[in-house]
């Protein structure tokens, strides 16, 4: 399987993808936990459909330390006792913020959840990623980025 469109070799996406490295680097040096910052990305992705970043964030969580079994369950958080109330509260917030057009936004209360466990600048982190793990899901699902060859540190 090939992606209709080669995002890495096209000058155009190149320069694309480095803006949202940089901006992705920013919310990785964030004080946002780095365990945190992987369940977010894994649970967008899953939501999204995007096998790539699925596979390269599974394979990156699991390299850092993540268990098997917290990485089965992201995607049944709410039913699984091995996620901290704030990781679930970022989940919900992930949840709700991916799937903007599903219902009336990210609520309130959801919200206020979120609040609870981070502070401004673990919140601003928190959605900043939330937005730049969906703009890369949706490049990789509209070219049908293939899945399964990611290798942790390839592209760094």
């Amino acid at each position: 399987m090939n992606a209709r469109l080669n995002l890495f070799a096209n000058p155009v996406a190149g320069k694309f993808l480095r803006s949202i490295n940089a901006a992705g680097k920013v919310v990785a040096d964030s004080p946002l936990p780095a365990t945190t910052q992987e369940l977010v990305k894994i649970r967008a992705s899953q939501i999204n459909g995007c096998g790539f970043c699925t596979d390269m964030h599974t394979k990156d969580a699991a390299h850092a330390g993540e268990t098997s079994v917290r990485l089965n369950l992201i995607a049944a958080w709410r039913e699984a006792t091995v996620f901290s109330d704030a990781e679930r509260a970022a989940l919900e917030l992930t949840e709700h913020g991916t799937r903007i057009a599903d219902g009336p936004g990210v609520s309130d209360e959801v919200w206020e959840n979120a609040a609870k466990h981070y502070d401004e600048d673990q919140l601003s982190a928190l959605v900043s990623l939330i937005a730049v793990i969906n703009a890369y899901n949706r490049m990789n699902v509209l070219v049908r980025q293939p899945a399964g060859d990611y290798r942790p540190g390839m592209f760094g």
